[in-house]
């Protein structure tokens, strides 16, 4: 019964979450151009169990609207952010999308909800290991997780509906626009060390080309090569 209880708990801290992310959407509409959540993207937050996807010590933090520790330096990131990011991508039931930075598996779980395969790339062999298992443990197994270097892509598994990124890049990786379809689109945090971050909006043209935009500024972990430098 306490189970059940807990459980049912759970449920009303996402449903008022749904709610605060929804009332950040209306906050931000003019630099987003979103006013609220689509309706996949509202079922998804809705649904998937943060709680699950953050260590045991912060549960009970875990459907505040903001980023969390996770170990390793990473965080999990801001509900409103996952939720815009995937938003901001426009994801169909068929995509296939790519997720660099796995972290928690948040951002990986909350896209396997909106579309048909996520492959969810995370430098950190230990972060990698225990997103798969609590990811496979939720029943997401349209997400496949490997460790690899995020600017790098997953070549093997291209070309993507859409590219999400969780952490901050100097610059747009070009691997990774190779990596998109024409008309894809990735959503992207811009900005190194000590400089502003910004969310940005990258349309891959047909002909190779990239639009730019940028959303909102941010504050997100960098993203690290592979070789730290």
């Amino acid at each position: 019964m306490a189970a059940q209880a807990n459980g049912q708990d759970y449920a009303a801290r996402r449903e008022r979450l749904v709610g605060e992310v929804d009332a950040m959407y209306a906050e931000t509409e003019r630099e987003t151009g979103l006013a609220r959540m689509s309706a996949a993207v509202r079922k998804a937050i809705g649904k998937v169990e943060r709680h699950r996807l953050v260590p045991e010590a912060s549960r009970e933090l875990a459907y505040r609207n903001h980023p969390l520790p996770i170990g390793s330096g990473q965080t999990i990131s801001q509900p409103y952010i996952v939720a815009l990011s995937a938003d901001l991508l426009q994801p169909k039931a068929d995509d296939v999308v790519l997720d660099v930075g796995t972290g928690s598996g948040y951002q990986a779980a909350v896209l396997a909800e909106c579309v048909k395969q996520v492959y969810s790339i995370e430098l950190i062999d230990s972060l990698a290991g225990s997103a798969a298992r609590r990811l496979a443990e939720l029943g997401y197994h349209n997400v496949e997780v490997k460790t690899g270097d995020g600017y790098a892509g997953w070549a093997e598994k291209a070309p993507f509906d859409g590219i999400v990124v969780t952490a901050a890049a100097p610059r747009i990786p070009g691997a990774l626009v190779e990596q998109l379809k024409p008309g894809g689109r990735m959503v992207i945090p811009v900005g190194g060390d000590g400089w502003v971050q910004y969310l940005k909006v990258v349309t891959k043209r047909a002909d190779g080309g990239i639009e730019e935009r940028d959303v909102i500024p941010v504050r997100f972990v960098p993203l690290v090569p592979k070789s730290g430098g």
